[in-house]
């Protein structure tokens, strides 16, 4: 891969990895409510999912997921409901407990999270297409490609997390009331909403 080619992935890599998602989203949200320490499955999971994610795509799933309607709204609906029903869980905390409590999502679920985000099928098929399939050395490209992916999907959930993490006395106020957590909850409620909006509007415009 020449020096060019690397340049343009890392670009990539940052991008599609720190702009905010459901994995962002989720990472500072877990360790706001719960610390950093039980956000880390999460934010372990993340980059793994999306390794198997890539692999996946390499050996040509992601041209037949994406490429067969059905599969592909099958996989959108699941990921939409999903994330809605984290947003609306997020939104309808009343008392502290509820804002303590949040959803805590593991690492097998961070794993499977993954293979129903829509917009990491679009990331993952953008890589394999670009700079993977079609060379001579493929094996050796995915190879050079997985561990860059990986790493700075670790790296920008964990930034995410380590940002919730660091605002979690603030957000629980005086008195441990949590009325700013609970309102940290509802933002990102509707940063999950966003997501869902942009996962549609990306999945109606492919053919």
């Amino acid at each position: 891969m020449s020096s060019e080619e690397l340049f343009a992935l890392i670009a990539l890599a940052t991008v599609g990895t720190f702009t905010p998602g459901p994995n962002t989203a989720l990472s500072a949200t877990i360790a706001a409510n719960h610390g950093l320490r039980r956000a880390l499955p999460f934010v372990c999971a993340v980059p793994a999912g999306w390794g198997v994610l890539l692999v996946l795509n390499a050996a040509g799933l992601g041209v037949m997921v994406l490429g067969y309607p059905p599969l592909r709204w099958g996989l959108l609906a699941a990921g939409v409901l999903y994330l809605l029903w984290l947003a609306w869980k997020l939104a309808n905390t009343q008392h502290l407990s509820e804002a303590a409590i949040g959803p805590v999502v593991g690492f097998k679920q961070g794993v499977m999270l993954q293979f129903i985000n829509i917009k990491a099928w679009f990331l993952a098929l953008s890589v394999v297409s670009g700079w993977v399939i079609g060379h001579d050395d493929t094996v050796a490209r995915l190879l050079e490609t997985l561990p860059i992916f990986m790493f700075f999907g670790l790296t920008s959930n964990l930034t995410y997390a380590w940002i919730g993490a660091s605002l979690r006395q603030w957000l629980r106020g005086p008195n441990n009331t949590a009325q700013r957590l609970q309102w940290f909850n509802r933002i990102m409620a509707l940063a999950l909403l966003g997501t869902v909006v942009w996962m549609v509007r990306s999945a109606l415009q492919v053919p």
